[in-house]
Formats: structure tokens, C-alpha cells, sequence
């Protein structure tokens, strides 16, 4: 027996999506022509699973200053700034988002799932406990198991519940820290945060907020859900990624407490990693300032936003709970999402299929993520498809005169539910 027959029933799954059209895990795109739109197979294809909020990837400042980094520092660091020291660029960077998010210190890592594996692993050690909302993300759940604190789950949203979890934990010794999400990666809904910020402070804990998909989103300066809520003030740690609404890769964690920088040789996993680089570095830079000099970005961005969830309500889709760059549309069975999602890409559209069990409600979704400079045309021509094909399958009703019935996906098997599977950069930080 093979070292990797363990991973039987993920090959069969992916035998599986092969035969029911596209792979949506070996997506292959021929060029990027744009923040919302790629080519495809020689197609011109518009991008609605990108994360890409303020659509910066192509903005011509973040290009400029990338490539006079790259010219001037070279390609990498070749190493962690533990060991090879840190460039102007990370100081930089550094400072620049402690001052934008109202902090005293900073400290970046190379991914957002770094910052949260390196942060959640080091700050709760043995005798601590993790308070994780049931919908974390991996990277938090990640980080948790590497570290040696008690994890205790409490209910999606849930600020009672989560009362409950800590008055059972009032009268035991180790710290109590408490982590949220701005805006949740699957189904676009925002955290409780006045609630849960009472609770952490009537409970006297600490509380954490991971803010990757609101940072550049919400608050009127765009630093997040703590920022929207008025909630700053009781958040202890911010957590965050590039990847998202500054268009690039990374993470970062920002805070107030005294001493928060001997975390720069107690955290491994940003010890023992290579640091960014300086085209990654300078870009980033160039979009936090574009973040904060254009917030007609986020207006476009919630009208946009607005205008995908409310439309596809309104033709009768299953969607989230409320609006964000984040529009899931929830689906019966895995089979139908797979073949819904190859006629959406068949007619020029690219978004996200996630598969049970990595979905909160145990249902398939197609998870799209809005851009602030997605053209109403290319918002509606999304619609129009989702309409379509929705009729083709029987999801919504059938068009007035015509035979309403139920297509059968190209993959009468079904997927494995017993395997976690999103075809996104939606669940990535």
C-alpha cells in the first residue's frame, strides 16, 4: 500500500469534477487581461472569484513602484529577517499600517496564513485557552492546533454563546482570547462586533479580529469591521492580509500591548520563514495609499456589491445573509453546483465552487467576490447567466410557455462529501 492511499476518495472526487466538465482545481488561465477579466481557453472570461475588492492588481502606481523595487533590491530576500535582517521595506510597511490602523506596533508576515498560524500559535500556550468562532477560517484552526492552548468552539455569531463558553471558564487559570472574523469567506456576513467586544469585556478577555476580507471594505476609512462598529478601542490584536484589497500577498498583525515586538523571536512561524520581498513590499505600500486617498473605491465597491446580491435575491437565488463583496448562492447537492459551475465558465463567467464539508451550511455554494471596478455591464451580464442557467437546470422556475425540467449534471456520481474541497481564493488568506 502507497504512502498517499489514504487520499483515495480526494482522487476519486477529482476524477469526478474531470468528468463533469472543467476541473475547477486545475484552472489554468492563458493571461490576465485586467483585475475583471481573464482569457481562458482563447476566451475573454470575467472574473467574479478573485477577492480582488479595490481591483489594485493592475493599478499603474503599485506596477511602478513594484518593478523600480525589483531593479533596485533584486527578486527576494533569500531568507527570514531574523536571520538576514529586515529591508527599509519592512520597516516601512510596517509603520505605514500601525499608523493607518491606529496602532503602536506591527509586525508582517509572507502570507495572511501566516500571520495567523504564527499569532494564534504563539500568543495562547499551554494553560490558555482559544475561544474560535465555529466558521474560522483554516488558517485560524491551523494556527490553534499548532499551538498548545485548550481550543473551545462556540456558535457562528453567537455572543451568547460565547458568554456561556466563558463564564464555564471564569474560575480557570490562563489567558482567555477570543477570535473573530470581519467578514466571513464564505458567506459574506460580518461578525457581532459591539456584541462580542461587550462579552470579551465583561469577561475580562482578550480578543482578536482577523479582518482579511474587510479591511479596505468597511469603516469610513477602510480599516475594517473594528473601524464600522466603533469597536477599535476593545480589539487587542488586528490581523490581516495583502492578498485581498491591496492587491498582492502577505499579513500582517497590529497592537497596542507593551513588549509586542518580542513576538519577532518567540513566533516560528516568522522566524523561520523567507520575508516578503521588495516588489511585493513597495506594492503593498502604493495600494494602502491608494486605499486611503480613493474611498470612492469602497462606494463603487458596495454598489457593486449591492447590486449582485439584491439581483440575484430578487431572481429567487438562496444567498447569504447580507450584502458584501462577498455573494454565495447556495445550492441542494453537489452534483448541481459542479454543473452549474461549468455552464457559468462555459458562458464566460469564472467564480468559486465550494463542496461540503468546507462550507458553513453543509451545502454547495458558487462564491463570487465583487470589485470595486467591475462594470455594471459585467455585474448584469453575471445576472443574465445566473438567470439562464439557473432555468437551464431547473433551480429557478422555467420560463413562461416552456417545460419546466430538471437537467441532470454530466456527473450522475456524487462528490465525496467526506472531503473538504473549495476551488477558491476565497478560502485562502
Amino acid at each position: 500500500m502507497s504512502i498517499l492511499s489514504k487520499f483515495a476518495p480526494l482522487r476519486q472526487t477529482y476524477e469526478q469534477l474531470r468528468a463533469a466538465g472543467q476541473n475547477p482545481f486545475e484552472m489554468v488561465f492563458d493571461g490576465m487581461l485586467s483585475p475583471t477579466e481573464g482569457l481562458y481557453r482563447g476566451r475573454r472570461t470575467i472574473l467574479l472569484g478573485t477577492n480582488n475588492y479595490l481591483g489594485l492588481t493592475f493599478d499603474a502606481d503599485c506596477i511602478q513602484e513594484s518593478v523600480e523595487a525589483l531593479h533596485l533590491q533584486g527578486t527576494g530576500t533569500t531568507g527570514s529577517r531574523i536571520a538576514n535582517g529586515s529591508y527599509d521595506g519592512h520597516r516601512k510597511l510596517e509603520h505605514a499600517l500601525a499608523e493607518f490602523l491606529g496602532r503602536r506596533h506591527c509586525m508582517v508576515f509572507s502570507t495572511g496564513y501566516q500571520a495567523n498560524l504564527g499569532m494564534l500559535s504563539t500568543l495562547a500556550g499551554k494553560g490558555d485557552y482559544l475561544l474560535l468562532d465555529a466558521d474560522s477560517h483554516a488558517s485560524i484552526y491551523d494556527g490553534a492546533r499548532l499551538g498548545h492552548a485548550e481550543v473551545v468552539r462556540f456558535r457562528h455569531n453567537d455572543p451568547d454563546d460565547l458568554h456561556k463558553r466563558l463564564r464555564r471558564l471564569a474560575n480557570e487559570p490562563g489567558s482567555k482570547l477570543v477570535v473573530v472574523e470581519g467578514i466571513y469567506s464564505m458567506l459574506g456576513d460580518a461578525a457581532p462586533l459591539r456584541e462580542i467586544a461587550q462579552v470579551k469585556r465583561e469577561m475580562g478577555a482578550w480578543l482578536m479580529v482577523d479582518e482579511a476580507h474587510s479591511l479596505g471594505v468597511l469603516g469610513d476609512h477602510g480599516r475594517g469591521l473594528a473601524e464600522h462598529t466603533g469597536t477599535e478601542a476593545d480589539v487587542d490584536f488586528v490581523v490581516g492580509t495583502f492578498s485581498k484589497s491591496l492587491g498582492s500577498v502577505g499579513g500582517f498583525c497590529v497592537s497596542d500591548l507593551e513588549d509586542f515586538d518580542v513576538l519577532r523571536v518567540a513566533c516560528r512561524p516568522y522566524m523561520f520563514t523567507a520575508s516578503l520581498p521588495p516588489a511585493v513590499m513597495a506594492s503593498t505600500l502604493a495600494a494602502l495609499r491608494r486605499l486611503q486617498e480613493s474611498p470612492e473605491l469602497r462606494t463603487r465597491l458596495a454598489d457593486n456589491a449591492g447590486r449582485l446580491y439584491y439581483g440575484l435575491r430578487d431572481l429567487g437565488f438562496a444567498v447569504g445573509p447580507q450584502a458584501s463583496p462577498i455573494v454565495s448562492v447556495a445550492l441542494p447537492e453537489a452534483p448541481l453546483a459542479v454543473e452549474f459551475w461549468n455552464r457559468l465558465l462555459e458562458g464566460g463567467l469564472y467564480l468559486n465552487l465550494a463542496l461540503p464539508p468546507a462550507t458553513p451550511t453543509q451545502q454547495p455554494l458558487l462564491r463570487s467576490s465583487v470589485s470595486a471596478v467591475h462594470t455594471t455591464q459585467q455585474i448584469d451580464r453575471a445576472l443574465q447567466l445566473f438567470e439562464l442557467v439557473g432555468r437551464q437546470l431547473g433551480v429557478l422556475p422555467a420560463l413562461a410557455g416552456a417545460r419546466r425540467q430538471r437537467v441532470a449534471p454530466k456527473a450522475a456520481a456524487p462528490v465525496h462529501a467526506d472531503v473538504a474541497l473549495i476551488a477558491s481564493a476565497g478560502g485562502t488568506r
